[in-house]
This record gives C-alpha cells, structure tokens and sequence, in this order.
C-alpha cells in the first residue's frame, strides 16, 4: 500500500543562471563555483569541442550551441546564459552565439567572454590592453581584431602558442605570472587581459595587479561578473581583481546588440 505524502513548494524562485561550457574544458566551472553567491542556481552544460584549438574546431562549434543549451531543464527561465569560449565567440560572433544559445534554450540575456571584456573595459575606462594568450597565432589574431573592431587596442600580445586543451589546464601560475611581467611591463596600456577560460588565473588577478599596478581581466572573471551583472545579482562570492571590487558594466547589454557582433 502506498501511502499518500503531502509536500509544499518554495514560495520564491532563486536567480538562476546558465553556462555552456567546452567539453574539453576543465577550469572554468570550477572558476565559477568560486565566483557565483550560493544564494545563485548554477546550472551548466557542456558542448562537443576538439581537443586542438583551430579556426576550425572554434566554428565547428556553433552547430552544437543549440542543442547543448537545450540540454538544460525544459522548465527553467534563466535570468542569463553565458557561453564559456573566448576564442570561440570571436570565430563564431557574439550575436550567432546568442542567436543559437536562444535557440536552445529561454533566457533574459546572454553573454560570452568577448562581449563581457568589452563591457569591462568600458567600466574601467581601458582602451589598450596587453593580451595574453595560450593559443596559436590564428586563433589569437582572431580575438585581437574583434577586440580592435570594438575599440579596444591590443599593442603588445604575448602567447604560449599551445594548440591543445589539455596542456592549456595545466599552464602553471608562476608561468602566466612571468608572461604577464613579459609582455606588459613598459608597455603603454591601460590593462592587462588574460585570455582563455581553461586558464588557471583566477587566483593570481590580485598578484599580477600589485606587480604591474594596473588592472587585470581574465575571460572567466569577465565573463562571471558580466553575467552576474545581466541576471541582477549584486551579491558576490570571491572577488578577485579591481573590476569586481569598484565596478559594474557601464551599460548592460545582451551580446546579441553587442558592438563586438562579428
């Protein structure tokens, strides 16, 4: 005999938010678990990617947006969705990103990492950043001339050149310290952008601003406070950098309005 339960539901929805990350990926969700208040629902999926980061494997990517994001719960609202590939959003264009994010699932606003360093750099007033990147010429020439078409110069660049995912996890933080002291030190910029969200920097930001005395940006930090930002969260987790701890976006914006459409 079954015996009939009775139950309650939650009066108030939390904030949820949404990420669609790399398959090969294996730093930035960890970031995020970091970086997003507990009184926030993380949900996250993941897309098909190649194990070489390429032109190639970045585009082939976009077929796949949809359906990952429609992995998520069919139920959910999202306050905001964010897509986690800086190389790939600068291959595929802000605005299919969205486009294809929409497709799969509901959502208020969608971000990615280009979109969210453009709004960062507008917050903090940069228009010249050192870039530094794990990635082979290509890929990071892509991301510099979508950055320049939004008006944010990269005068000095710096790369690993690593083309696959798996080594890109495991570059050490007194390597991306150093790199970072390379490219940028003398260099007239107003920041230094550390690009990539399979990059392990989130807990050297603070290091790097105290030896360059200029602020640090990298795509999971962008990324985390820009979709935070969309959702209407004002309460954060870890903080780590200047952006989080004096600024918010300037104007916020869905990525598919973004001038960083490509």
């Amino acid at each position: 005999m079954t015996t009939a339960l009775s139950y309650r539901l939650t009066p108030d929805r939390p904030k949820q938010i949404g990420l669609v990350i790399l398959q090969s990926d294996e730093t930035i969700e960890l970031d995020f678990r970091k970086l997003v208040p507990d009184s926030v629902e993380l949900l996250v999926s993941r897309v098909p990617s190649g194990n070489d980061v390429t032109p190639e494997t970045l585009a082939e990517m976009e077929q796949h947006l949809a359906t990952a994001a429609a992995l998520f719960p069919r139920t959910v609202r999202f306050d905001a969705v964010a897509y986690g590939c800086t190389s790939g959003t600068a291959q595929i264009g802000p605005g299919e990103v969205a486009a294809q994010i929409r497709n799969g699932t509901v959502t208020a606003a969608v971000t990615e990492p280009v979109s969210a360093l453009i709004a960062a750099c507008g917050a903090l007033g940069i228009g010249r950043l050192a870039l530094i990147s794990p990635y082979v010429a290509p890929v990071s020439d892509r991301i510099r001339a979508v950055l320049d078409r939004a008006g944010v110069a990269t005068p000095v660049f710096g790369s690993f050149l690593v083309p696959d995912e798996a080594r890109v996890a495991r570059i050490d933080a007194v390597s991306i310290v150093a790199a970072a002291e390379s490219v940028a030190k003398g260099a007239e910029v107003d920041g230094i952008f550390l690009s990539c969200t399979n990059l392990r920097t989130l807990e050297i930001i603070p290091e790097i601003e105290a030896r360059l005395d200029r602020p640090v940006l990298s795509s999971n930090q962008v990324l985390a406070w820009h979709l935070l930002h969309l959702a209407g969260v004002s309460e954060r987790a870890l903080m780590p950098g200047r952006l989080f701890a004096t600024h918010s976006p300037v104007a916020s914006r869905d990525s598919s309005n973004s001038a960083a459409s490509a």
